[in-house]
């Protein structure tokens, strides 16, 4: 039986949520799945992932195939980069405690980066809402009845 790790669709017109599943590969996109394991929420900034990574490197393991989309999001969370890890681990370069410090690095650079992001666009955000003006301001009202001069 083939297996795949996908999105499932949820979320109303043109704003989407997705589920991260791994489902039979010929079952259809919004279907039956076997295990949920993330969801996937690209309408904020940047994107927001929940996953669980020992379930998706489990799923990995045992040759689930993740469709190009999750492959990223894999990515994204460093799934990938410890799979590859392990791989190192088995083959013998190195062990479990050296390839849990390298990931652990790059996981807190990772987290540091995407605050950065975060802080930059939540200023980029509050900017354009003020305007090249400055500050937004109500425009002065005028007393209303007969002008004077």
């Amino acid at each position: 039986m083939p297996v795949k790790i996908r999105l499932q669709r949820h979320g109303s017109k043109k704003r989407p949520f997705y589920f991260i599943v791994v489902a039979d590969a010929r079952a259809p996109r919004d279907g039956k799945f076997i295990q949920k394991i993330g969801t996937y929420n690209p309408l904020t900034v940047p994107a927001s992932v929940q996953l669980d990574r020992q379930k998706a490197l489990d799923w990995l393991h045992k040759g689930a195939q993740p469709t190009d989309t999750v492959r990223r999001i894999l990515s994204y969370k460093g799934v990938l980069y410890l799979k590859h890890l392990l791989r190192g681990v088995k083959l013998g370069l190195f062990d479990d405690a050296a390839a849990m410090e390298k990931f652990q690095k790059w996981h807190s650079e990772h987290e540091a980066q995407m605050k950065k992001r975060q802080e930059e666009n939540r200023k980029a955000k509050a900017g354009a809402r003020r305007g090249p003006g400055g500050p937004m301001r109500r425009p002065e009202r005028r007393p209303e009845g007969p002008a004077q001069a």
